[in-house]
């Protein structure tokens, strides 16, 4: 029982550990052109961004779902709660790690100097407002609003 409390430390603490904010680049984009565009904000709403996909949840809550299942009864009993607890498990797993990774953010509209208009969401919160004036960053692994 003692092993299962560890994962489950360990898979909590993963989990909240991802979190981009808009000033942060990955190192995949350090060195990587990207255009830069001006124009103005048009609206800005909150937004609350979560993992698509959560698969170190699900894995590890259906090993510790499994794994408590197998303690349980004894011959096809036991082969039942085992599937059965490995299933709520990774159900389970994956609706921790979803909430553990999901955070704030913001979709911004701007209306490029160009004619333009977009939408771009990102986390966190940069204090934007209508009217704003930003410049957008695009390039390979997506775009990012700033402060002009």
């Amino acid at each position: 029982m003692k092993h299962l409390f560890v994962i489950a430390v360990v898979l909590l603490s993963v989990g909240g550990c991802a979190s981009f904010a808009p000033q942060d680049y990955g190192y995949g984009e350090a060195r990587s052109v990207q255009s830069v565009a001006y124009g103005t904000i048009e609206s800005v709403r909150p937004v609350r961004l979560n993992e698509d996909h959560a698969p170190v949840g699900t894995i590890a809550g259906a090993a510790i779902g499994g794994l408590v299942g197998n303690s349980i009864g004894h011959g096809d009993g036991r082969g039942i709660a085992t599937v059965l607890g490995a299933v709520g498990g990774g159900l389970a797993g994956n609706a921790i790690e979803h909430n553990a990774t999901a955070q704030n953010g913001e979709e911004i509209i701007v209306r490029l100097d160009s004619g333009a208009t977009i939408a771009v969401v990102q986390a966190g919160s940069q204090g934007f407002e209508a009217g704003q004036r930003v410049r957008v960053l695009s390039g390979p692994k997506g775009s990012r609003v700033e402060h002009a």
